[in-house]
Parts: structure tokens; sequence; C-alpha cells
């Protein structure tokens, strides 16, 4: 058989440049054309503030020299651009530009050999500062080189213009992103919060992401909190691709047995057992739910604390007492739960994945747009709608 024309030698030999030339593409920035406006209105108005008001300072102190690093614009692509980073943080820009001035004032004063070697102390040391006090912010290593290269020796210049330069801009930036509705500074710590009721539950908790994020042992320009944040939206997204078009009414039980608030409980046991069910959903005459009565209902009101004639005890206990006055449960609504969970038949079935997960709901009752009973949904009823649903993403054996 001729070889196809992709599986040439001349085809194969260009893979490796072809996978390489791939890797070197910027991946695309998904960002809208709103707010990249945003980020540049932002950037601008941040380093002109700052830079103004330096300059007015150092004219109005009778300051000579430098007013403003030109760092600041690496700073002002952090602050404006990625303001959730945790390298764009009040603390991370203000701390890492004035101590790495000051590591580039140190090393030009101590370190007596030729620019290139104090430089390159400058740089590293102002990093290895940086990742000590948690304040690293890529313009710090440009701030010093800067002092290593103009020869400043004088401590001022880490606090004027650097110190106040930076100030300034990330003022400026706390500010202009309040103004715009977004949140600066940007909380880093992880913050333990309790899931809301209603929320999807995930299949890997906090304690699982930092034992990755250890494992991983690499410097991540993305506070912790928002990457998890962002590991979860992506797990809802699927559920909601591989559920959304999924309804309840689609999965569900339909005309399920129910019983009323005067069956008598033996008649509901026995349909129960006839049934092979563990729940009747209890309606009134218009057909709504009032209730729910389960095996587990019957079990808490029957004595069964004696292990002996536990069988001739409950079926005394279901037995009718005849008479008008009773001291025990006779029907079906003096046992039944009142405070049922109900659900819609035109809802989602991913909307109750917490329910069935997590609040320990074995049956929902279903009911249509007037509140009446059309069917039923049980854990069983769950787990087929996800196995089918899951069956087609699985990959050929």
């Amino acid at each position: 058989m001729p070889p196809k024309p992709h599986d040439s030698p001349a085809n194969r030999s260009s893979r490796p440049l072809r996978r390489l030339l791939r890797a070197l593409l910027p991946a695309p920035v998904n960002v809208s054309a709103k707010e990249r406006a945003r980020i540049v209105i932002g950037a601008a108005l941040g380093v002109g503030l700052a830079a103004g008001l330096s300059h007015l300072l150092a004219a109005g102190f009778g300051i000579d020299g430098a007013w403003m690093v030109a760092s600041l614009g690496a700073s002002a692509v952090l602050v404006f651009a990625a303001p959730a980073g945790p390298m764009a943080q009040p603390w991370a820009a203000v701390a890492g530009n004035t101590l790495s001035a000051l590591v580039g004032i140190v090393c030009l004063r101590w370190i007596d050999a030729p620019t290139f070697v104090v430089a390159a102390a400058a740089a590293s040391l102002s990093i290895a500062a940086m990742l000590g006090l948690r304040c690293l912010h890529p313009p710090g290593g440009a701030v010093a080189l800067t002092v290593v290269l103009l020869g400043v020796r004088d401590v001022g210049f880490a606090l004027f213009p650097v110190l106040v330069n930076t100030l300034l801009l990330v003022l400026a930036g706390i500010a202009f992103h309040r103004f715009g509705g977004h949140r600066y500074p940007h909380a880093q710590q992880a913050t333990p919060k309790r899931p809301a009721a209603d929320e999807l539950p995930s299949r890997f908790n906090s304690a699982d992401f930092d034992k990755a994020l250890a494992r991983y042992n690499a410097v991540l320009d993305v506070s912790r909190d928002d990457l998890e944040n962002l590991l979860r939206q992506t797990e809802l997204n699927a559920y909601q691709r591989l559920f959304g078009g999924l309804r309840c009414s689609d999965v569900m039980s339909r005309d399920p047995v129910r019983v009323q608030f005067g069956d008598t409980l033996e008649n509901a046991w026995q349909l129960m057992r006839s049934r092979r069910i563990k729940a009747l959903p209890v309606v009134d005459r218009s057909d709504r739910v009032t209730g729910i009565v389960t095996q587990a209902d019957f079990l808490r009101h029957a004595d069964l604390g004696r292990h002996d004639g536990i069988g001739d005890r409950v079926r005394g206990w279901l037995r009718g007492s005849g008479t008008l006055v009773s001291s025990k449960p006779e029907v079906v609504g003096q046992i039944m739960t009142r405070r049922v969970r109900v659900t819609r038949a035109d809802r989602p079935v991913v909307d109750l994945l917490a329910a069935f997960s997590e609040d320990d709901h074995h049956h929902l009752p279903v009911v249509d747009g007037d509140g009446k009973l059309v069917g039923i949904l049980t854990q069983s009823d769950f787990l087929r709608a996800l196995a089918r649903v899951v069956e087609p993403e699985r990959a050929p054996v």
C-alpha cells in the first residue's frame, strides 16, 4: 500500500518543528473589547495620576533627580490588567518595589565587583527577599536593576520616587476598580465557606485542592481562591452540559401510588409492602401534596426498643384500635412528615443533585404547575438518569 501523503518522510520530519511553533504561539486573550478599553483607560489614569502628583511633590519639596521610575509602567499592567493576581495586590506592589530598591542599593554599596555581577546579585536577591516577605512583584526586579544601572546609592531613592510612585498607583487602582465595580484589593487567603443549600456538590474539597497545589510546587499568578472557584465553575459547567436538557418529567416515576391523610396505617403499610416501595406521598382531595410517609416513619413510631416479638408488636401497632379515642397513631396523617420537599416536573434534574447526594433525600414528589402530584423522583431514578447521560461520554474500549 503506498504511503499516504500526510505520512511522507518530509511531513514526519517537520512535525517537531510544527509542535515547537504551536508551543510558541500565545494563547488567545479571553477578554471583551469593553474590558480591554477599561484596562487601557485605568492604566492611563493611574500612571498619569502617579506621575503628576510625584512631579508636584518633587517640585514642592525641592527634590532633585528622578521623580518617577520606569518600572511603574509594568506595575500598572498588573494593577489594572490583572488585579486579581497575587502579584498585583497592594502589599506585593508597594512592598515589592520598595524592598527591591533597597536590595539594589545595598548590593551597590557592599559588592565590589563589575556592574554585571552587581546587577545579577541585585535581581536575584530582590526575588529572594520578595518571596520571603510574600510580596513577589515582577517589576521589583526591574527596580533593583534600575538602581544598579543608575548607580543610585541614596537610600532615600527607595522612598521617593519608588515608594511614593507605587503607593499613588495602587491608590489610583483601588479607586478605579471600586468605581468600575471590580474587586481590588483581591483577598488572597483561603476563606472557608459553607455551600448553599441548592449548590451542586463537588467531587473535590479544599484539602484535595491544597494537596494538588503543593505537588505542583510553582508560583501561580492567580489567587488560590480564584483558581479553586474556577475549577468548581468548570465542574458546574460540565454538570450543566450533561444534565442541562434533562427535566424531572423525563426521569420520574409517573402516576405514583399515594395515600390520603385519613388512610389507615395498616392499609398504607400493606400498600408499601405489596408494591415494594419505601415512601408514599400524602395528598389531599385535590391531589396536592401535604406530606410524605416512609418506612422510617413507621419504624420510628413503633416500639422497637425490645427485640423480642418485633413482628407481633409491629402488626399490633398497625392494627386499628376500633375506638374513638386511642393513645397510638391510627391514620397516615398522624405519622407522616409534613415538611416535605417537592419539585416541579419542568425543573432541570441537575438542580436536585445536592438534594440527593448531601441532603439525605431519597424520594421527591413531583408536581405540575398547579401543585398537583404527577410523579415521584427516587434515588434510583436519579442514578438511571445519570447513567443515561454519562454513558455516551465514555471513551470506546
